[in-house]
């Protein structure tokens, strides 16, 4: 016969040993860090630079929000940067629009999108997070938050930029390049956004994402970088993950979330980020041939992996044993020829 109270009971004790269970693994894991913490990894060869400024804080112990951020600034205030900060290349309109995240070990996380006259978003993001209840804020009133908190407001669109922009109205034509979502003047290429994650001496992880855009994207429009579980996510008991590319197809399929999921049920990271592009792929079968989107991801151990649709996707690594490592993703076009 059905005993309530006898299913409550026995539910109360299952319920208590999966707690035990959880906390000695999280413990364990702690414990069992590998020695190659802190490190940090960010996308394309442009986190090179980033890595380095990120270092500068994690060796002396750190801690990886901070690092992140300092990192992230960095293609920021690249003025050959035209994909990243105050030198990204403007939309049809003219207008310069920036977006980023970031998010910590303890799931906080602040973001702006579509901000304009303000050079570091990614230090908006951080405010947005300390700062106030929510964890987006946009255009109008994204800058007028920055500027109320001390940040200078300033053009954008650099002279370089502006000509860019005005030999692309020349034929008006929008088609994303492969690998290199903005075209530079005199046919040079520079890749899109830059995603950072970090773990700390004291095995914490955080992450950050920042970018310009797309060149020449509709006015108002908001790629993955900004959202949180498309762009970029952070679980400190997993890992965490981020993205590159056309924006629209990460936030189909909540791209970075599911790498960390994928990471939760076992997966290893690269194998995490293959998975994520087999999403896309099976949804847009047809689109997926045509656009570059790639995944990095690193788990709470320090074990990183990356996966892109394509070839050509890059990333850096930077720990104490490799410095300035630049290593080319895997891709799933690049391998499966079904």
């Amino acid at each position: 016969m059905y005993n309530r109270r006898k299913f409550i009971k026995l539910s109360s004790i299952s319920a208590s040993l999966t707690a035990i269970s959880a906390s000695g693994v999280a413990k364990s894991v702690l414990h069992n860090a590998p020695a190659n913490l802190p490190i940090v990894i960010s996308t394309w060869d442009f986190g090179v630079a980033a890595n380095k400024e990120a270092w500068k804080i994690l060796e002396k112990g750190g801690r990886a929000l901070d690092a992140v951020e300092a990192g992230a600034r960095v293609p920021e205030a690249d003025m050959n940067n035209h994909s990243v900060g105050r030198a990204g290349y403007p939309d049809r309109d003219g207008h310069v629009t920036l977006d980023a995240c970031i998010m910590d070990e303890q799931g906080n996380c602040g973001a702006v999108a579509g901000m304009e006259n303000i050079a570091h978003p990614i230090s908006v993001a951080r405010l947005v997070m300390e700062k106030t209840p929510h964890v987006l804020l946009v255009g109008d009133g994204a800058r007028q938050f920055a500027i109320e908190h001390g940040f200078k407001k300033e053009k954008l669109l650099t002279p370089e930029s502006e000509k860019a922009w005005k030999e692309w109205l020349i034929k008006h034509e929008y088609k994303p390049i492969m690998n290199s979502e903005n075209q530079m003047p005199g046919g040079k290429y520079n890749h899109d956004t830059i995603g950072m994650l970090a773990i700390d001496a004291k095995g914490n992880i955080s992450g950050a994402c920042t970018t310009s855009g797309m060149a020449w994207k509709m006015h108002g429009r908001v790629g993955d970088s900004p959202i949180i579980g498309a762009g970029l996510y952070v679980d400190n008991e997993v890992g965490g993950a981020t993205s590159t590319g056309v924006g629209e197809e990460v936030i189909r399929n909540v791209g970075s979330f599911l790498v960390v999921e994928l990471m939760r049920q076992g997966y290893s990271p690269t194998d995490a980020c293959k998975e994520a592009c087999k999403r896309i792929i099976k949804r847009k079968p047809d689109t997926s041939k045509e656009i570059q989107v790639g995944f990095l991801a690193i788990n709470k151990k320090g074990e990183y992996g990356a996966y892109a649709l394509h070839k050509g996707f890059t990333y850096a690594v930077c720990d104490a044993k490799k410095q300035d490592l630049i290593i080319p993703g895997e891709s799933f076009y690049e391998t499966v020829k079904d």
